[in-house]
């Protein structure tokens, strides 16, 4: 898809005039991969209901979108690096319009997994595009401030999944939902096309390298492995996020239902609330950043952090205090936006695409893991009489608590100066 000149001067990095405007349209991309990935928390009921889904079919229902989205990384790092934001952004996002339509549509689970792995792989590069913008377009001491704005806005997108969509899901029907997402999705898409365009490259001098191929990208892409600290941002990273999305996108809705006897329009409201919360979280951290040398310890320390609450959570004390620690578990994965600057500082400047990809991949392959992992104990603790959400929330914590340690103890990136 041509890149068309904008009607005035292209924003250079860090330029106020016009950078910001072009964020917030990426970021409206960002919000529906965010509604996207969130809907099995409300959609779990009506589902198990109509298709007969076991726990362990309902985290392979929410891990397909994870499974496709994370898969892609590799792609969409690429696909950045040689064509830029605008174009990778527009060739993927239709597709996620497509899944979300024949979700509505689907007859069967079959088609609905289907349906997942499309929408994943259409909302791959959403909210990649808007690091690696932010990477190229504001100044390097504003990356984690901007960067945690922009998490916060994107997850508006959550708030839809919380009370409207449960609103939505009782008065019309679960179908109804993803047509609703398909339309916003359009929308989106229709904004980043008018309003997202990047300076168009200078055309190289003679003596210039010749254009990296995609065989040179993906073996550049593979050497980021090679380098000892990458194992410790994967590890983190595949376990953090997945703690917030397993509850806030699968476990929440069924557990307050389940556990507490919730209605699924008041599971819906803590869904809400944990949304509003969660987006003051990025704000606080990307403000607060304690900088290169203090942040691989708040990360380590907020990791440990989150690991008990969800101990605590699986004891199940009562409705009040898994609501509490519910929230509290939404305001402080704002952490997170800590670990992308940690991986802005970790690789050179002409890698951060690719850099960007890995720990993105690493963080929904991850959650897709921890879905699936999670839907099968909650399985095997259910057929041993268990409270499966013990088992759950317990086990979340186990790895969090293991992901802290490893990050800990693996290599830490050299000193890099950008």
């Amino acid at each position: 898809m041509p890149d068309h000149p904008p009607p005035r001067a292209p924003a250079a990095p860090g330029d106020s005039r016009i950078a910001p405007w072009m964020l917030a349209a990426l970021t409206s991309g960002f919000a529906l991969s965010n509604a996207f990935r969130t809907v099995a928390a409300i959609m779990a009921p009506p589902l198990q209901a109509e298709f007969a889904l076991s726990p362990q079919a309902l985290g392979v229902f929410a891990g397909a979108f994870h499974f496709a989205f994370g898969a892609m990384q590799i792609f969409m790092g690429i696909g950045i690096d040689l064509y830029g934001v605008r174009r990778t952004i527009l060739v993927a996002f239709p597709l996620a319009i497509a899944g979300a339509l024949l979700s509505a549509a689907a007859s069967g689970f079959g088609l609905l997994l289907l349906a997942q792995v499309l929408i994943g792989v259409g909302c791959a590069p959403a909210f990649l595009v808007c690091t690696v913008f932010i990477a190229r377009h504001f100044a390097p001491q504003r990356f984690a401030a901007v960067s945690g704005l922009a998490m916060a806005l994107g997850t508006l997108g959550m708030l839809f999944t919380g009370t409207p969509l449960a609103w939505l899901v009782e008065q019309w029907s679960w179908r109804g939902g993803f047509a609703v997402l398909a339309a916003l999705a359009i929308g989106a898409w229709l904004w980043i096309w008018r309003s997202v365009h990047e300076p168009q490259a200078r055309p190289a001098a003679s003596d210039a390298p010749p254009r990296e191929s995609v065989r040179e990208a993906v073996a550049r892409f593979g050497a980021l492995f090679t380098l000892p600290h990458t194992w410790g941002i994967v590890v983190l990273g595949a376990v953090t996020y997945a703690a917030l999305i397993s509850l806030r996108g699968l476990w929440l809705g069924p557990a307050l239902i389940e556990r507490h006897g919730f209605s699924l329009v008041a599971s819906g409201n803590v869904a809400l609330a944990l949304s509003v919360v969660a987006l003051f979280g990025p704000l606080v951290f990307g403000r607060i950043d304690p900088g290169p040398a203090r942040r691989r310890r708040w990360l380590v320390a907020c990791t440990l952090a989150m690991a008990a609450m969800f101990a605590v959570l699986a004891l199940g004390l009562s409705a009040w205090v898994d609501v509490v620690l519910m929230l509290a578990i939404g305001l402080l994965s704002g952490f997170i936006v800590l670990q992308y600057a940690d991986v802005r500082v970790a690789y050179p400047a002409e890698l951060t695409g690719r850099a960007m990809a890995v720990f993105t991949m690493a963080m929904f392959l991850g959650v897709a893991a921890m879905q699936w992992f999670t839907g099968l104990v909650a399985s095997m603790g259910t057929r041993a009489g268990v409270d499966p959400y013990v088992a759950v929330m317990g086990a979340i914590a186990a790895l969090l608590g293991l992901a802290a340690a490893l990050f800990a103890w693996l290599p830490k990136p050299p000193d890099m100066r950008t």
